[in-house]
């Protein structure tokens, strides 16, 4: 089928409907649209606490000694810290990175030690999610091209969950613990 000659004003809307239609089918579960109600109706909640948890963490994160950076546009040193308070008054989202102040072998001594935060490359999840770049997706790549693609040996992605802020500190503390020791 060739949808602009169908419908040479909304190709594409018909071609999303047809196809959604041909792979979706016409209607879904009732199931599926009551998880999608309750999803939608405790989101605004959810949220709050996303950002209430990450704006805990990054605060947390940027007075430790061992941290050389945060990148989170929360904080006022980022460079968009500006645009972040104009665009996203109520957050920035409760995904970031910071580097420590270590080596790759340090950064995967820190992931080792985490008990809370789930060891996953997959953000935006209602559990606390951390990954080590340097030791699991980029770890075939020198120092130096790590450096190229903006990630240090030490950079952390964390994706903040809906837990206890003082147990995600906890785990947080015990991490850099033995990320300095390692």
């Amino acid at each position: 089928m060739v949808f602009s000659e169908e419908s040479t004003v909304g190709a594409f809307l018909l071609r999303a409907r047809r196809e959604g239609l041909r792979d979706f089918g016409a209607c879904m579960s009732p199931h599926t649209a009551w998880l999608i109600l309750q999803g939608i109706e405790t989101l605004p909640l959810r949220m709050d606490r996303h950002m209430s948890n990450t704006r805990t963490v990054v605060e947390f994160l940027a007075a430790q000694p061992f941290v050389s950076r945060v990148g989170h546009p929360m904080l006022e040193s980022h460079p968009s810290h500006a645009l972040a308070q104009k665009l996203l008054p109520k957050g920035a989202g409760s995904v970031f990175s910071f580097d420590l102040k270590g080596s790759r072998e340090q950064g995967k001594k820190f992931i080792e030690a985490l008990k809370l935060f789930s060891h996953l490359a997959n953000v935006g999840d209602c559990r606390s999610l951390v990954i080590h770049p340097a030791s699991t997706t980029h770890f075939r790549m020198t120092d130096e091209a790590l450096k190229g693609a903006g990630i240090g040996p030490g950079t952390i992605r964390l994706s903040i969950g809906l837990e206890d802020p003082a147990d995600l500190i906890d785990d947080l503390q015990r991490a850099l613990k033995a990320a300095q020791r390692g």
